[in-house]
């Protein structure tokens, strides 16, 4: 295997791709390199203008789906609920299976002559550091790796990979529930808490869809399991009827679970694993279930105990995940800005004894009301984008001094400001609230708060990493 899928591979199968982003433009390249021939649409016509042009491509819109293989929508376009696309009834008046990305690259590595092995990790929160930390644990071990999926790398953007190696996939709900063949060596729940209800109905139909991840186990297989996910037992008792290995993690010390973190070690019911308190960049419990759960993983998939410490504390935490990108005299700035609900919020909160807390954005269902165990933590709140108002409300209830200050160019100035005079030492980005009211993601509200702070240190005391 030479990293390249051989260019004859789908020759006569023809794919439709609908939603030319960084997904369907992946799986157009991709399919045309296989041999596929590929009719493409997207309603933006920039997007079509900037697809090259392929003598097996026809960009146009839909009449019928006469001839498909499959109909590879963009995860954010609706096949079901809360409305099906009309393309996606379209298919399924056809019989097209509509599938994922992550579906076609399997098909196309089987249909190549790898036996790769497939890692999915899935869960509401913590599946983007899981799956790089993983990715990153078996690459130090020695083992060929690929990481993409709902994180980075579009899945067919991914290389062809030998017997050896292994593809860590995160995997959103809108990917499991276009899932066909799929099957995963190793799969992980990490947790679960509302989100994405619109698309699935309710959150029965959330969980449903991240349930998709274990289809297809049996002997010889792990499946790995968040202490927190509700009604465990008779999902363990579930998956556990397939023949497939169980293991249960957590980030604290829970001594029923497979493997479990004490204070300063990762156990497993052999002893300990790897000693925590040179690894930096994973902190918080919350992170500590993420390290357990790709260290069952990396067990499975090969990686020899011994070799898991070392891989942990080389580790380099995420862009926008509780990132440490600037000190100033003290006080420790972290851009947290991929918590866009109270569920990741309270995560990172927890990490720390008194902060000034930057928040706010598109608010959540139900607000940041469930943040209140945490707000003792909080010396000060200071509020940004569009839900700063009703925010301030549920801080005022509970009594926390807070300010709307509507932007986060105000808000930095201030927070450092604010952590001197009240001798807090963190000043956190912690949004809990989605970002589109003034970014175009959390990547861009996390790289202009690491921004703002930055520009801060010329004129203070300061340090800042490298």
């Amino acid at each position: 295997m030479n990293g390249a899928f051989p260019p004859t591979l789908f020759a006569g199968c023809h794919y439709g791709v609908v939603g030319l982003g960084r997904n369907g433009n992946a799986a157009v390249a991709a399919l045309l390199a296989m041999g596929a021939t590929v009719q493409a649409w997207d309603d933006r016509e920039a997007a079509r203008v900037a697809l090259p042009a392929h003598a097996r491509l026809r960009v146009a819109p839909f009449t019928n789906m006469l001839g498909l293989a499959g109909l590879i929508l963009s995860p954010g376009i609706a096949h079901i609920l809360p409305t099906p696309h009309p393309l996606a009834t379209m298919a399924r008046d056809a019989g097209v299976p509509i599938l994922s990305d992550a579906e076609i690259l399997y098909r196309a590595v089987r249909a190549a002559g790898s036996r790769a092995r497939f890692a999915g990790i899935t869960g509401t929160n913590g599946k983007s550091t899981t799956t790089v930390l993983l990715a990153h644990m078996l690459a130090a071990g020695g083992v060929p790796v690929a990481a993409g999926g709902n994180l980075g790398p579009a899945a067919l953007s991914l290389p062809l990979l030998p017997d050896d190696g292994v593809y860590v996939l995160e995997m959103s709900s809108y990917m499991l529930e276009r899932l066909d063949l799929l099957h995963f060596d190793a799969a992980c729940l990490l947790n679960l808490s509302p989100d994405h209800l619109d698309r699935h109905g309710d959150m029965a139909g959330y969980v449903a869809a991240k349930l998709h991840v274990f289809d297809h186990q049996h002997a010889g297989d792990l499946a790995v399991l968040g202490a927190t996910l509700p009604d465990l037992a008779t999902l363990r008792g579930r998956l556990a009827a397939t023949g497939a290995e169980v293991a249960c993690i957590s980030g604290a010390e829970d001594r029923a679970c497979d493997l479990y973190c004490t204070p300063h070690a990762l156990c497993d019911r052999h002893g300990v694993i790897a000693g925590l308190d040179a690894v930096h960049e994973l902190p918080g419990t919350h992170n500590r279930e993420n390290a357990a759960a790709a260290t069952a993983m990396a067990l499975h998939l090969g990686l020899a105990r011994a070799a898991v410490e070392p891989a942990l504390v080389s580790f380099a935490a995420l862009d926008h995940r509780q990132k440490l990108v600037g000190s100033i005299g003290g006080i420790r700035f972290i851009n947290d800005s991929k918590a866009t609900n109270t569920d990741a919020a309270a995560r990172a909160l927890a990490c720390h004894d008194r902060m000034i807390w930057i928040a706010g954005g598109t608010a959540k269902a139900g607000g940041i009301e469930a943040l209140a165990p945490c707000f003792n933590r909080v010396a000060l709140a200071l509020l940004i984008g569009r839900d700063a108002p009703e925010l301030a409300g549920t801080l005022a209830r509970h009594g926390i001094p807070h300010r709307i200050v509507h932007t986060l160019d105000r808000a930095v100035p201030e927070a450092l400001e604010a952590a001197r005079a009240l001798k807090a030492d963190v000043v956190m980005l912690s949004p809990a609230c989605a970002s589109f009211d003034q970014f175009s993601g959390f990547e861009e509200r996390g790289a202009h708060f690491a921004a703002l702070v930055r520009g801060l240190a010329p004129a203070t005391d300061g340090t800042m990493p490298g």
